[in-house]
């Protein structure tokens, strides 16, 4: 019973630290661009769209489709460093613990 004691009490210190993650990640914000640098779009830790950023030469009627194509290649960038940024944080927070493929935390 000592052990389920201590399995216990591991488990709530990581239920804290879940909530200070989500409390973190809700602060943080990431950067995903594309066509060089032309369009920008910017993410919060939990994955809303704050912000864009659209260089004037892309405002064209016939760049129309281009741009439309650049914004959703900025925003996969951006969602791609932000599963970058959870991962690392959620390592730290299990320590390394080996969780079964699939698994997602937080619930």
């Amino acid at each position: 019973m000592k052990n389920l004691g201590a399995m216990m009490k591991q488990v709530q210190e990581m239920q804290t630290r879940m909530q200070d993650m989500q409390t973190k990640l809700g602060q943080m914000s990431v950067v995903g661009q594309s066509g060089g640098g032309l369009v920008k779009v910017t993410l919060n830790g939990k994955g809303v769209l704050t912000g864009t950023d659209i260089d004037a030469s892309l405002l064209k009627a016939e760049e129309k489709e281009i741009l439309e194509d650049l914004i959703v290649a900025a925003h996969a960038d951006a969602k791609g460093r932000l599963e970058q940024m959870v991962a690392e944080e959620m390592k730290s927070i299990t320590g390394g613990l080996p969780l079964p493929p699939g698994f997602q935390l937080p619930f």
